[in-house]
């Protein structure tokens, strides 16, 4: 099985993918379950486990990092995107596991993320 959580970060203000960027998956308690980076296309394929329990989670995006390392200024120096996976998502009755894209679309002083 593949992970459950993936990621595309899009940096528009350059309009390119954002390689590089660090992102952190944990529960609302703030317990670490997985981290990936984001390859040369801006995505994570691979973030944490094929089946997450029900309840809340965080991703964290190291934005920070990510624009110091371009040698630009940012208002954000972590994103944190909370979301909700319930019971009714876990697994559908013909057994598929359901997938979590989560997009985030960031400049230095602005982001916005969907799914």
């Amino acid at each position: 099985m593949t992970s459950q959580i993936t990621s595309h970060v899009l940096d528009s203000s350059v309009g390119l993918a954002a390689a590089g960027v660090r992102i952190r998956l944990r529960t609302i308690e703030g317990q670490e379950i997985a981290e990936a980076v984001t390859d040369a296309d801006g995505r994570v394929s691979d973030l944490g486990p094929a089946l997450l329990k029900a309840g809340t989670y965080e991703l964290v995006f190291e934005t920070g990092a990510y624009f110091a390392a371009r040698g630009v200024a940012t208002f954000y120096p972590h994103i944190t995107v909370a979301i909700t996976v319930d019971d009714a998502a876990s697994v559908s009755g013909d057994g598929a596991v359901p997938h979590f894209h989560v997009p985030l679309l960031l400049s230095p002083f602005a982001y916005s993320t969907y799914r």
